[in-house]
């Protein structure tokens, strides 16, 4: 059977679209090999992979010489496995999914002139994916913008969309409703994979700064950090709104289609599966970033009018609170709002982006 190696780095971010690549290429026959980093063990138990290759890697971390050399180090000796890996196994094909673990996989590939491609997530391309952008044969990509910041790669670019897993095509299939004045409101919260730290400092204490009306309307969906599970939880409590809070949600797809207003970060897998779903969003972007990815991955959304996009130091209770109680008095603003995510959503992207994978087999 043909194989593809696909190379991700071992977050969710990465790791979501090439599973979703990997249904997409097993419902043509062709399988999958998952090259990633030693992260991967939350994620990778969901791949329809024939094996799963730990490679040896690192991440560039500042400018410190020694951190430098060791990365240069541990990247040489993942390349060399990938070599190795290659003359193995005899891919048809190594797809990259982006972040430094994947450098090795897809360097091995330029270098034994097997085909390769990446693709990027975000509306702006990672470091990783920039290094690697002049060797591969092909380049799929996310959003238009990632082309506004780098023209010269227009050549190679094939717009695909961000491939969502199966659980998100599912959950794309449920209408958006808007909840009426007295209807219960729906509040997804969310940081991620990992959940983020600011969530449970802001939204909780927004909640609390809300009228008591609309207190007695939310029911709170919030992933958050097993060291921040209990203050959320009592924070909740003590304003007597329904809540569930958990460190992670398998089934998150579902629950944000469920929702009427999602309140999250912005990488890239939660905006495109907020945009397949459909669903009206507060976006926090995480600041500091090198590349501003989850800021310009915000903006697509923001510009078409699906989502609010708050810089985290105007993410404040009151803001919050200010934010989610105009929203909830105005149900046709979410409605016009959850179809402007949509619009910007690509359900078929797995598909997509495996016609351009045999494309470039060919």
């Amino acid at each position: 059977m043909t194989l593809v190696l696909l190379a991700a780095g071992g977050t969710g971010g990465h790791l979501f679209p090439a599973e979703a690549l990997a249904d997409a290429l097993d419902r043509r026959g062709v399988s999958a090999a998952l090259a990633t980093d030693d992260r991967a063990e939350r994620y990778g138990k969901a791949f329809r992979t024939r094996d799963i290759h730990i490679i040896t890697s690192a991440t560039v971390r500042g400018r410190n010489p020694l951190s430098l050399v060791r990365t240069a180090v541990m990247l040489s000796v993942g390349t060399l496995q990938c070599l190795r890996l290659l003359a193995r196994t005899r891919p048809s094909a190594v797809v990259g999914f982006g972040g430094y673990p994947t450098i090795p996989p897809v360097l091995a590939a330029t270098l034994r002139n097997v085909p390769s491609l990446i693709h990027e997530q975000n509306a702006v391309m990672g470091r990783a994916n920039r290094f690697q952008a002049p060797r591969v044969d092909a380049i799929a990509i996310s959003f238009a913008d990632v082309l506004e910041r780098a023209p010269k790669f227009g050549a190679k670019a094939t717009r695909t969309g961000n491939p969502v897993r199966p659980a998100v095509v599912a959950a794309a299939a449920i209408p958006y409703a808007a909840p009426q004045a007295a209807d219960v409101l729906r509040l997804a919260v969310f940081g991620g994979s990992q959940g983020a730290r600011i969530m449970a400092d802001i939204v909780p204490a927004a909640v609390e700064r809300l009228a008591p009306d609309l207190q007695a309307r939310l029911a709170v969906v919030q992933q958050t950090r097993e060291e921040d599970l209990v203050r959320v939880t009592e924070a909740y409590a003590r304003t007597r709104v329904a809540a569930e809070v958990a460190p992670f949600f398998h089934d998150l797809p579902a629950r944000i289609a469920a929702s009427h207003l999602v309140v999250a970060r912005s990488g890239a897998s939660t905006v495109a599966e907020l945009a397949a779903i459909g669903r009206p969003a507060i976006l926090v972007p995480l600041p500091h970033a090198l590349d501003q990815d989850q800021s310009a991955n915000a903006g697509v959304l923001e510009r078409a009018g699906g989502a609010l996009r708050l810089p985290q130091d105007e993410f404040t209770p009151d803001r919050l609170a200010r934010e989610i109680a105009a929203l909830a008095s105005a149900p046709q603003k979410l409605v016009a709002m959850a179809a402007a995510a949509r619009s910007q959503g690509a359900v078929d992207a797995a598909e997509r982006l495996a016609d351009l994978v045999l494309r470039v087999m060919a």
